[in-house]
Order: C-alpha cells, then structure tokens, then sequence
C-alpha cells in the first residue's frame, strides 16, 4: 500500500525569493523566476509553508500569472539614492513580517550577491545563494550560508555546522532518498540505506540492504520492450520497526502526528541517530533510534530504539522484523525487478530467521534477528506473526512515565559465498550467539574499528566548516563501500557504493579514482580489487577473442562474471525514444587497469605481487592496444580506430555513430605509457622471474620488439595551436551555441539527451561529457605527460597543456561528477584559485545532488575517491616516481593547511603541508629508506625520523629527533 506523504515539514516559516538577475526559467508562467524555484514552490505550499518573492534593482519576472505561484509578490526596488543592500534588506523585513513570520525563522533565497547580503543584514535565519550571475565564491563572501545550483536543490532540513555531522530535520519527499543515500551505512562487506525503519517501499522511501559483488541476472520490462540485465541484489529488508500506542494506528500507516525529526549521521562512528516525537492519546512518545552496520564483525547490524512516554503510562505494541518482499527499484525509472525466490521464515530459541536465494544465480542468504526489551515494567508478551513475504516479532511494551525503554534489535547476515560457513543459516545464528544480547560490547568495538581506519584515512584541511564536512563524508562513504571487510569477498568498486541501485551496481572503471586512494593507506586492500580484474582475466581474453583481438578486453560495465554488462541501447526521458548505447566501445577500461596494477607496485613495491598478478593484467592489457594499432606508411605512426575516449559525448563521426573514433589521445597516449612501462616491468623483475612471466603468457621478443616500438610511434592529434586534439577529425567539428544551451535547458550536463530530443548529435560538436584529453595530465602529470610526448616524437610545453585546458574547460558540459574533479586537479598547476573553485563544486554533487536526482540511486564513488585525492595529488602536489615521492606544493590561497597519512613501501608517513613548510613524520620501522623530492630538492627518509622542507626558500633541513 502506498501511503500519502505530506510536503515539505521544516522548522523554518516562510519561504522569500529574491529575484535580482541570475539564471532564470525560460518561459511559461514561471518565466524570469531563478532557476528550480518551480519545482520546489509545490513541495513548500504542500506543506504550508508561505513563500513570497521579492524583485530586487527593479527586475521583476515576466511570466503570466506569477502572482499566483506566491503568496505575496513584493513590490520591485525601486531605483534611488538609497544603498540597494540597506534597500532590499527593508524590502526583505517587510515581506516577512506581511507573511506573519519573523526573519529569524525564515529562508531568504537569493541569485545575487547583493541580495544575500540584504538577506544576512536582515538576520534571517537561513540565507541560500544561487549560483548564476554570482559564483560560489562571490555569495559566500556576500555572507551566503551555503549555495546551491539551482533552487530545487534546496532541502531545507539540511544542517552544516558541524564537520563531523550530516544532519537532516523535517521531511521533505522529494529529498528523502537523497537523504537515505547520503545516511546509508555500511562496513566493506554490506551496506544499508539509511531509510526509516518503520516505512517499505512506498516511492518516497526505500530501504536497500546490499552485499558487495551479489549479483543476479534477470529479464525486466522496460518500456515496452524486454531487456536482460544483471543486478546488484537488493536483500531481505532488516529493518522494519514498527509500533502503535495502545489500540491506535500503526507508526507505519503515517496516521500520527510526528514532530521534532531529526538524524544525524556521526561521522567519526559511523553511527546514526533519529529522533521524533509521536503524539498519542494521553502524550507525546518521544523516540530515538540508534543504528549502525558492525565494522568490527562485518555480517551484524544493529537498530537500538529508545521510547520515552512523556508524562503518561500504557502499552505500545512493537513490531519488529524482516521484509523478503523486496525488489531492485532503485536503479532508475527503467529499473523494477525481482531477484528473490520465496523466502522460508523459522522462529528458533527467541531469533527470527530468514532464510532465501536468488532466482538466477542460486546465492543463498540467511538473515537471523533477535529483539530484545529492557527497561519495561513487567514482561512483554510477544508472539510471531507471519504475512507471506514478511514476518515479525509483536511485543507488547507496558511504559511508566518517563522511564526509558530501550528496544534492541541485532541481525547478522550470511550468504553461501562467505567463507568458514556450514550453511548461511547456521552461519547467522552462529553470528547473534557469539556476540550475545548486549548492543553495548558491540558499539564499543565497532566504533574502535572506526578510529583506527579514520586513523588512516583522515584528511584534514584547514578551510570552511561544509567543505570540511564533505571530505569527511566522502572517505566515510568511501570506507563504508571498500574496507578491509571488502578484501574477503570477490567484489570490484561498485561505482554507486553500497547505497543504492545505480547502474545495476555494476562496475566500471571509477577504479582508476578509487584503488589509488585506498593503496595508500590499505595496500592489501587495494591488492585485493586488482584481483577482482585479475579474477575475470580469462573472461576478459575471451571477448577480446571473439572480437577478433589479442590479449584481454575488459568490459566497460562489469558484473559477476567479467562479461559485458553494457546495455546495447538507453531510453531517453526527453524524446521517450530509445536511443544506442554504444559505451562499451570504451576499451581504455583495461587502461585504467594496468595503470592501477603499475600505481600498486610502484605504492607497495611488491615483486612478487608483480611478477604474479600484475604482470598478467598489463601485459594482456597492452596486447590488446598492440592487435587494435595499425601501421600507416604514408606518415609512419600506428593508429587506433573505432574506440571511444572518457569524453562519452562521442561514438563515432558525423553520419557514422556507432563506430567510434581513431586516434583518441586519451587512449593512445596511455598505451604508449603502458608499452613504455612493460620495459620496466622486465628491468624490475629481470632475471627468472622475468623468464617465468615470459614463458607462462607465450612473451616472445618479436612481442617486445613491437611494444618498444609502439611506445614511440603511436599517433597523437593535435589541432593548429599546439592544442592536443580529442581525437583525429576533431577541429572538422562545429562549435556548440553553449550560451543557449544553457538558457534553455539549465543543467546541460547530458547533451547527448537534449541533442537527440532536438534530432541532432553529439558526434557533430566540440564538446565533451566530463574530461578526456585533461585525463592525461590528470594521471601522468604535466611533466609526466611532456615527457610521454616527447617520447612519442611530439615536443610540448606548459604553455601547449595550458592551452588545452583552457580550451575544453570552455567546451565540457561536465555530465559526470567525476569531470570537475578532474578538472580541479589539473587547473591546480596552473591556476590554484580556480582549482579550488572547482574543487568545491565537486564536493557538493552528492551532498547538494547536483545531478539532478540521480545521488537518491546511490553515491558517486569515484568522485567522492577523487575528491580526497586532489589534497594529496594535486594540493600537496604527490606523485611516485620509480618507488620515491615527488612532492609539487600548490596549496589554494583559500586552503591554509592540509594533512594526511599514507602508506608508503612498508612506512606510514603523515604529511603536514601550510604555505611555509612541508613536514614529513616517518613512523618507525624496519623498511628502507624512500626518497623524497620537493621542487627538485631530495632527501632520504627513514622510519622514526623527519624531514622538513621550507618552501619559501625551496631549501630542507633535518630535524633530529
């Protein structure tokens, strides 16, 4: 049953717009009202909450009937002598005083930076800048207490004081899955979405319960036709809570008044808290509940309720149980399917178990629930209940006044791939019997596994309290979907996390921003994500067999088995047409594999995890580039046909889509890498293990000769001015009308979709989805890819690479949350300030859902990775370099200071950079010596000692310790 949600519940009282001039909706009613204010004004009159606009400078919007979208239209700013900050400030009071509400308890929502500053010297109590005609950093001088990119991003509960809380109060419908994604937890091995436990799946919320690398295909309808696809499995929900007071209605039914809503998710615990206050018969019932996913022990999850009657006594009813009628619905509008077979419900000795298995691929799950009442006068009666696909514990809860209730409920979850198991039921009931009925033990150890792995993970920036919160929040979600948890199973980087069903959970190659953030500080869980790869390799040759290859294809979207999980066509929204898919002509996957396996060695220095894993993965990776390049006599270079680059925007020329691209500098620059580094894969390992390598894949020295080869002669474009071109054929293409574009449309982040509403194509323009080209400085670096240039017989400067960015900044729509990361990296060697610009709007795509809902189907894992990793990459300036650490400062004037710890060829080094210095504190430890490089200036550095180097004067001292 579906049951109806109201609007927007907050604890602010009105709502002003001010309109002074930004991005505005094109036309309609709405015309000239900054952009997403319509879709959030239903939200806010749904739940009661007054809005009123305000023109500000005289500008007032056109559009018929505005008048009535609002509950007051303010008279414009009339043009005069007055200060027009003191003006609309007056203006603003004015407005919601007329409304009935003092500017404490009101939203002020402005396009401009005068009209945040009019909004804080009015002292309302939430000002929000829209980024249009003011930048991000423009509002936030004006005083803005955040900014967002468009009104509809607005979720008013949302608190940022705090950099180690997410806080969410009230309610708002159209955020909440956001808000389940973002407050989903999760220890490596399963994650949980942070959904009510007393609601289901209703189409405002959704409870997810996930296992890394659990999958099961299926056949579902998707409009009109019939599409088979492989799913991450959503499982039996654990966390259904229900309660009624007395003989009332049910919590679930949404027939009581609820007040007072708030969650928290601690960041350092990874523990998150609700409380509301229900309002009964004879008063309130306040209730706080208390869950977390164990990162001690990773199969247990835990939901601690607290129920205090506030100043009465009497009965609740609870129920508390598990839900097998679950479906994967998650995964966008096309998504909507069954992956369970009918599950099998026991109550054994106090403990409900579940017991259920995939329909295709026959894994068995067990869940195993006990609950547990403390603190309630007398005994509660309970008795099973059972309801088909659900089943449940009711007991009865007699409250004294005042007295607390504590409601424990313990569930493990074990499936028949994990290992030391009989069966997963036994496995589950084992799991609840080794850690007894007390939650208090279990906390405590979870929450000490948290302080060892922020222990590692922390990056501390000294800069504004959201960002810093962001960052947190990111390695949180990133720790959550990849620990050491995460190294006992075979499972890949999901690119959603374990939040959500985005892209059918599958696997691409958001790798390449993740595995280097973890191997810094968890090499063996990194080691462990490579074999994930390693694992499929045979599968991987396979394809690259029937293609008519060499050596081994990697699929663009991985699954279970290694197959192509690419989906042959999408379905456009915009059109309601089905357009081809043709994404998997992205080979460069394979790429970002062997770069990842070289990146591990050159992180851990492990020879035998080289000779062994690695060497498989980029040698098989680099046949495939070898079979796809062809010799061209007439200009003596190899070139690549028929691929895709990172770009996405392009798969083919005009009037050929589907064909791909040649030359995509992306992909032939990072072959060539990979072909150079095969001759240092053979000078490190030399000797018999070279020759064991060699004999076991069929090396031979024609092979090498043509991988040498390779490595100097592969063809790059490049357009007249020394700009690297995105591929051959590229300066043919037309310029896009960017400016209309965005006028029309607003978020322009997937062009391919507007493109083919309007009967045209991205093949036809100069544009790109996120960073192509950039990701070549990205990985390599601007003197590591000068260098790869010049080998290749193409000399380049700062200036040419400066001139390329600067070029397809102007040129990308960023459709995906990991090009702003990209770019942020890679300006911050040419412009710091613009760096952290971007660096800042990459951090608030998942916490702002800038995406336009797509954060609700599960995080960005790659780049929330990759935000952390601009600190270390690109603020602090940290590459490898043959085993030693280069270090090339370029801190923000907005970023005072960083600090991390990394893990370094067997040293823990924590890193502490300001504009003045850069510290480097070596654990103690038996390891050789590294070598440090800043500006040029190198030093060995040793377990139990530390290194300064004073960065005005680019000089180094030893400080003996």
């Amino acid at each position: 049953m579906t049951v109806a949600t109201p609007g927007i519940r907050t604890g602010y009282g009105a709502v002003l717009f001010v309109v002074d001039g930004g991005e505005a909706e094109p036309g309609g009613a709405s015309a000239g009202l900054p952009r997403g204010v319509p879709d959030i004004l239903p939200r806010l009159r749904a739940g009661g909450i007054p809005v009123a606009l305000v023109p500000g400078g005289g500008a007032r919007p056109e559009g018929a009937g505005i008048e009535a979208l609002f509950d007051l239209v303010a008279a414009p700013a009339a043009s005069s002598g007055v200060p027009r900050s003191g003006l609309e400030a007056d203006a603003l009071i004015d407005a919601s005083r007329r409304l009935g509400v003092a500017p404490t308890r009101a939203v002020v929502v402005a396009d401009s930076a005068a009209g945040v500053q009019a909004g804080r010297a009015g002292n309302f109590g939430l000002v929000v800048g829209i980024d249009g005609a003011s930048s991000r950093a423009g509002l936030e001088d004006a005083g803005a207490h955040l900014v967002l990119g468009t009104a509809s991003e607005l979720d008013l509960g949302a608190a940022r004081t705090d950099p180690w809380l997410l806080v969410y109060e009230g309610f708002d419908p159209a955020h909440e899955g956001h808000r389940e994604a973002l407050t989903a937890l999760g220890n490596g091995y399963l994650g949980s979405r942070g959904a009510h436990p007393e609601r289901h799946d209703d189409g405002v919320h959704y409870p997810g319960t996930y296992v890394a690398g659990l999958f099961n295909r299926t056949v579902v309808e998707a409009h009109g036709r019939r599409v088979e696809e492989e799913h991450l499995v959503n499982l039996p929900n654990w966390l259904p809570f229900d309660l009624r007071i007395g003989d009332g209605p049910w919590w679930s039914s949404g027939e009581i008044p609820a007040t007072g809503e708030r969650r928290a998710l601690d960041l350092r615990s990874g523990v998150l808290t609700r409380t509301v206050t229900l309002s009964g018969p004879h008063g309130p019932l306040t209730i706080v509940q208390r869950s977390f996913a164990s990162m001690h022990d990773p199969h247990l999850l835990a939901l601690e309720t607290t129920l205090t009657a506030q100043g009465w006594s009497g009965r609740v009813r609870v129920r508390s149980g598990i839900d097998a009628g679950v479906r994967n619905a998650n995964g966008g509008a096309d998504a909507d399917a069954t992956n369970l077979a009918a599950p099998v419900f026991r109550h054994i000795d106090g403990v409900l178990l579940c017991e259920v298995e995939t329909a295709q691929s026959g894994v068995r799950i067990a869940l195993a629930s006990r609950t547990r009442v403390t603190g309630a006068d007398g005994e509660p009666g309970r008795r099973p209940v059972h309801d088909g696909f659900s089943a449940a514990d009711e007991i009865d809860v007699d409250l004294a006044a005042d007295r607390p209730v504590r409601v424990d409920k313990t569930v493990a979850l074990v499936t028949s791939r994990d290992p030391a198991i009989a069966s997963p039921a036994q496995g589950a009931l084992d799991r609840l019997r080794w850690h007894g009925e007390d939650l208090a033990p279990l906390l405590l150890r979870h929450e000490d596994a948290w302080r060892r792995l922020w222990h590692l993970f922390e990056v501390s920036i000294e800069a504004d309290t959201q960002s810093r919160l962001v960052l947190n929040l990111h390695l949180f979600h990133l720790v959550q979907a990849v620990s050491p948890h995460t190294a006992l199973v075979d499972a890949g980087v999901p690119a959603r996390g374990l939040n959500g069903e985005g892209y059918r959970g599958h696997i691409f190659w958001d790798e390449l921003f993740v595995v280097p953030v973890i191997g810094r500080r968890m090499p063996e869980v990194a080691a462990a994500l490579l074999d994930y790869r390693w694992h499929r390799l045979d599968a991987a040759r396979a394809a690259a067999r029937e293609a008519g290859l060499a050596g081994a294809m990697f699929p663009w979207q991985s699954g279970s088995d290694g197959r192509e999980e690419t989906p042959t066509e999408l379905y456009n929204s915009r059109s309601q047409r089905w357009m081809p898919d043709n994404s998997r002509r992205q080979r460069h996957v394979g790429l970002a594999v062997a770069f990842n396996a070289w990146e591990h060695f050159q992180t851990t220095g492990d020879r035998e995890w080289l000779a062994n894993r690695g060497a498989d993965l980029m040698v098989e990776v680099a046949r495939l580039f070898a079979s796809l390049a062809a010799l061209d006599p007439a200009d003596g270079r190899f070139h690549i046909d028929g691929v895709m680059g990172p770009d996405e925007f392009h798969d083919g020329y005009p009037g050929q889509p589907g064909s791909g691209v040649r030359d995509s500098a992306y992909t032939n620059v990072l072959a060539a890498w990979l072909f150079a580094r095969l001759g240092d894969l053979q000078d490190e390992l030399g000797g018999h293990a070279w020759e064991t390598i060699t004999d076991r894949l069929g090396v031979s020295l024609d092979e090498i000769r043509r991988w040498t080869e390779l490595s100097r002669r592969l063809a790059v474009p490049f357009l007249p001015d020394g700009v690297i071109s995105q591929f051959a054929g590229y300066e043919e293409l037309a310029e896009l009308d960017w400016d209309r574009y965005r006028r029309t449309y607003g978020n322009i982040g997937r062009l391919d979709l507007i493109l083919e509403a309007e009967g045209d194509a991205t093949n036809h323009y100069r544009l790109s989805k996120q960073a192509d080209v950039l990701m070549l400085v990205y990985l390599l670096g601007v003197e590591g890819l000068i260098d790869q240039l010049s080998q290749l017989g193409y000399p380049a400067t700062m200036d040419d690479l400066h001139r390329t960015l600067e070029f397809y900044s102007a040129r990308t729509s960023h459709g995906s949350t990991l090009s702003r990361v990209v770019h942020a990296s890679v300006w911050a060697a040419f412009d710091p300030s613009r760096s952290w610009e971007l660096f800042r709007e990459a951090l608030v795509a998942d916490l702002d859902d800038t995406q336009g809902g797509t954060t609700r189907q599960g995080v960005h894992l790659g780049a929330m990775a990759g935000t952390a990793d601009i600190v270390v990459r690109s603020f602090a300036g940290l590459t490898l370099r043959a085993g030693e650490l280069i270090f090339t400062p370029r801190l923000p004037p907005r970023l005072r200071s960083v600090s991390f710890t990394i893990h370094h060829r067997g040293h823990g080094i924590t890193v502490w950079l300001t504009p003045q210095e850069l510290r480097l504190v070596c654990a103690p430890s038996s390891a050789a010596p590294v070598v440090v490089d800043v500006h040029g200036t190198r030093m060995p550095l040793s377990g139990g000692t530390e290194q300064v180097f004073a960065l005005d004067r680019r000089s180094s001292r030893k400080e003996a310790k």
